[in-house]
């Protein structure tokens, strides 16, 4: 049997209401007061599509073994890097084995999430792979007042595709593949330039996704009669119903398109509406899931009895709940760098990332790895060649140690306004770990006002930094106090 054994997601805990996008800039493009309803979900000044995807693969993989993953698919229309493996660096992030893994990125179009989840069942059916990852990912800039500002929002979800312990088996799939061109992003561009909106929806999602879920039907000789939930990408919520109409889906049956809720995630958004769908899925249940871009793909799976034993770490739904509304328009504007503002002199300071030393510290830097002394079992970040215990002090004998699952909790912290931020002040100080091991890190998603030394905390891969002259961006871990409410 093959098909999906564990999912997840990550949805950012700020939120944008469409309204105050109105309220700002209605008197530029008075247009989008017409879309002005919901909210949509914004990344942090120190997100993209890599760190979210990270964050959606610990989410899905929490309780598993990722030790045992040999594939990792990443998708997304935003990547980083156009000559870096963007998968490489997920995969370095969830600390995954380097031999024996093949990591590879898929983009360039919004189907990308599903045409990766075609491949990782591809590969499993066909013995080459036997645990793949396929997370999509995307966090799209938008120029001001346009309607995909009030359209787009951020977020990730994972799938990890085997052949053991399945909870929702693969039955089939379709796809069309056409260059239909509803926007683009050119080289070296950086926003989305979009054809007619009338047109996008009645030539593009209304005919291609119909004619792609009645393909597979035809392949398949399954008819919607067979089928307890439908999921495809659509944020024009009435061409959703539409085509819901046309396909004979009752309301029972089709998923929130979760427009109002975070907006359109971009590549993610399939498997975004995807996990939130499993969420709710009985043994037994078929979900139809489709993916628009360029063509569409069409994916089948039957949940298992075993849908009743799995949960993720946090799942989309946990996610959604678990929200800060973010009312100041002109940081947005500045988080998303669409406004330039002065750092400082401190902030001037540009210097170029050692690849070398990068190299020898990965497991540090990007998987925060540390090490356990193999003599008294004393944790210890970052890792040094002996053992921190004074009762110990042993050298040599260390083992790696995970430190980026282990809950923590804040020993002292401090908030810097003389240091360059996005977000001022910079928060920053000493966390503990469950278990043994402190370390000295930033503070991110957090309002300074309400940490607390003493309350747990997590830690979280985020961008460190952007080096803008060379197109280098560094990743590292921080912490997220767990501040109630």
């Amino acid at each position: 049997m093959v098909g999906i054994t564990a999912y997840g997601g990550y949805i950012p805990r700020y939120r944008v209401s469409r309204m105050l996008i109105v309220q700002n800039m209605a008197w530029y493009f008075p247009v989008i007061m017409a879309v002005a309803g919901g909210e949509k979900a914004m990344a942090n000044w120190d997100e993209d599509a890599v760190s979210m995807a990270v964050a959606a693969a610990y989410d899905c993989m929490a309780g598993k073994d990722r030790k045992k993953v040999d594939g990792m698919y990443l998708a997304s229309t935003t990547l980083p890097f156009a000559d870096r493996l963007n998968a490489g660096i997920v995969a370095s992030a969830l600390n995954l084995q380097e031999q024996g893994v093949v990591a590879a990125d898929f983009s360039a179009c919004l189907k990308a999430g599903t045409t990766a989840a075609m491949a990782a069942v591809e590969a499993v059916k066909a013995g080459e792979k036997e645990s793949v990852l396929v997370v999509a990912s995307d966090q799209r800039r938008t120029k001001m007042a346009t309607m995909f500002e009030m359209f787009y929002g951020d977020g990730a979800a994972a799938l990890l595709f085997g052949n053991k312990d399945v909870i929702a088996e693969f039955k089939g799939s379709y796809s069309i593949s056409c260059d239909f061109v509803d926007h683009y992003k050119g080289f070296g561009k950086e926003f989305d330039y979009g054809w007619e909106e009338r047109w996008v929806r009645d030539e593009g999602y209304g005919k291609i996704i119909p004619e792609a879920i009645k393909g597979f039907f035809k392949k398949t000789g399954m008819s919607m009669g067979d089928i307890a939930k439908v999921v495809y990408p659509c944020y024009f919520t009435g061409t959703h119903k539409s085509i819901a109409k046309e396909l004979g889906i009752d309301g029972a049956k089709l998923q929130d398109n979760l427009h109002g809720n975070c907006g359109d995630t971009g590549t993610a958004h399939p498997l975004v509406m995807f996990a939130a769908a499993l969420e709710d899925a009985q043994p037994g249940d078929r979900i139809l899931l489709a993916g628009f871009g360029q063509g569409c793909d069409v994916l089948c799976f039957e949940a298992t009895d075993r849908i009743k034993k799995f949960k993720p770490a946090k799942g989309i739904k946990g996610h959604l709940a678990s929200k800060v509304d973010f009312t100041n328009y002109l940081k947005f504007t500045k988080f998303r760098d669409l406004i330039t503002a002065d750092l400082g002199i401190r902030g001037e300071a540009n210097p170029n990332t050692s690849l070398t030393a990068l190299w020898r510290k990965r497991k540090m830097i990007m998987g925060f790895v540390g090490y356990r002394c193999t003599k008294c079992g004393t944790p210890q970040y970052p890792p040094m060649p002996m053992c921190v215990n004074p009762q110990c002090q042993e050298a040599g004998h260390f083992e790696d140690y995970e430190f980026a699952v282990k809950p923590g909790k804040v020993e002292m912290f401090t908030g810097d306004l003389l240091s360059p931020s996005v977000d001022p002040p910079a928060v920053y100080g000493v966390v503990s770990f469950e278990g043994g091991g402190r370390a000295l890190v930033d503070f991110t998603d957090c309002d300074m006002n309400q940490v607390k030394v003493g309350i747990p905390i997590r830690m979280t891969f985020r961008r460190r930094s952007r080096d803008q002259m060379r197109g280098f961006t560094g990743y590292f871990w921080k912490a997220v106090p767990q501040v109630a409410g």
